[in-house]
């Protein structure tokens, strides 16, 4: 049986359907909480946990962020650790890195030189 794919806002003016019927509830919700961050922002696992009403769940949120179906849509490189360390993700820290930097550069227009570094 084919169950109803569900909207996720991607904060760029658009909702796409996407079908989520391999994710649980708790990932879903960590993925929806993740499109509310804005291109050029960065938000922490533990922001991501408390937006979604589970303060301690940081880990848990991370682990979530890793079976993102649509990772350059659904936008987890956005989520980094505490203390501006970068953190994981699943295609790599180097491109996280690089994604974070072209957004800072290009859509916010600022210069990595001057904006807030993410460390690795």
């Amino acid at each position: 049986m084919m169950r109803k794919p569900q909207k996720i806002s991607l904060n760029i003016g658009r909702s796409v359907d996407i079908i989520l019927n391999r994710l649980t509830p708790f990932e879903k919700e960590v993925l929806r909480a993740t499109c509310e961050i804005k291109p050029g922002q960065v938000r922490t696992y533990k922001w991501v946990a408390q937006r979604i009403g589970r303060p301690k769940a940081q880990r848990a949120v991370g682990q979530a962020l890793k079976k993102n179906p649509l990772p350059f849509l659904i936008p987890c490189h956005r989520v980094v650790g505490s203390r501006e360390k970068i953190g994981g993700y699943a295609l790599g820290t180097k491109l996280k890195k690089k994604l974070l930097d072209f957004e800072q550069e290009l859509i916010v227009g600022r210069k990595s030189s001057g904006s807030k570094k993410i460390r690795e």
